[in-house]
């Protein structure tokens, strides 16, 4: 047996290794809790479907100018509006002459790059907050939960309206401002999961060894919360991405000639009746990644959630 755990000889078991009871150090109980959780997630074929979706889209966002049959903003006046199975638009043409597979694969990058900038800022943010209030209790507690009070009172989309209208339209202060909204449910969770933490035995044991709150929100608080702030984050995405498109389709999130998801329905509106395919092919893509995200948020939960008996 080697120092870390992993058998060894020239055929060593991995499996047995990894779905062992008896773990023989940290990292062996890490990777084998990580495979497990891999193991009951690959169960879920529903889970499975969203992240093969998901690993779709970012692939075709890298290799968006391998994978584009053209160059997204190139207009042909003379083939505006093609139908769909064209020569050479499998997916037509939008009012430009515009091909509408590749502005709908370069439009992948600027829904991922929401996403990801989204999921960076509003779940930290919601996590410092969150804890901190659960943690200081008192003044601190109830101011802050007053402000988060105020934010989840208006609609996320008329809020992420009010702030692209003080910071102006652009993608850059779409992402502010959806980030903006999407912060108090986070900070709900973590205080509350912060409030069951604070008072257990093992945050009493580690204040005697002399910590001080940094460390026991940072080292010991936070990564409990961890999990759960993961499992609202995939759920959130899909109404992260309709209010991206929801302001592309305004006019305040990415703006033209950008191939915004949104700002495809938008200009297509305008011939939705005699040429339905302009609109219709980025609210599909919208709808089948809103949806793969559910479907990856769900089979998570059914994973990380204690409650349920996951890992």
């Amino acid at each position: 047996m080697s120092l870390s755990g992993l058998p060894t000889g020239k055929h060593p078991k991995w499996r047995s290794w990894l779905l062992t009871d008896t773990p023989t150090s940290r990292h062996h109980a890490r990777v084998a809790s990580l495979y497990q959780g891999w193991l009951s997630f690959r169960s879920n074929p529903m889970a499975m479907f969203g992240l093969i979706i998901l690993l779709a889209m970012g692939l075709i966002a890298i290799f968006a100018p391998l994978l584009a049959p053209h160059d997204p903003f190139a207009q042909d006046l003379g083939n505006r509006l093609a139908p769909l199975g064209s020569d050479g638009h499998l997916l037509g043409t939008d009012s430009l002459g515009r091909d509408i597979l590749s502005r709908l694969i370069y439009g992948a990058r600027i829904t991922l790059y929401i996403v990801i900038l989204v999921a960076l800022i509003a779940p930290v943010a919601g996590l410092f907050i969150g804890t901190v209030a659960g943690y200081a209790g008192g003044w601190a507690d109830t101011i802050l939960m007053r402000i988060t009070d105020i934010f989840l009172a208006f609609p996320r989309l008329v809020l992420a309206l009010a702030f692209v209208a003080a910071l102006g339209a652009g993608i850059e202060n779409a992402v502010i401002a959806i980030s903006l909204t999407a912060w108090p449910p986070y900070a709900r969770i973590a205080r509350a999961e912060t409030l069951t933490i604070r008072n257990s035995d093992y945050i009493s044991a580690v204040k005697l060894q002399g910590a001080g709150p940094f460390r026991i929100i940072t080292r010991h608080i936070w990564p409990l919360c961890i999990s759960s702030l993961i499992v609202r984050v995939t759920l959130d995405m899909a109404g992260i991405i309709l209010a991206a498109a929801g302001l592309g389709f305004l006019g305040l999130g990415a703006q033209p000639p950008s191939p915004e998801w949104g700002a495809m329905i938008s200009e297509g509106r305008k011939f939705i009746l005699d040429h339905w395919w302009v609109a219709t092919v980025p609210g599909l893509a919208i709808f089948l990644v809103s949806l793969a995200f559910n479907l990856l948020g769900d089979g998570l939960r059914d994973v990380l959630d204690p409650k349920d008996g996951g890992t």
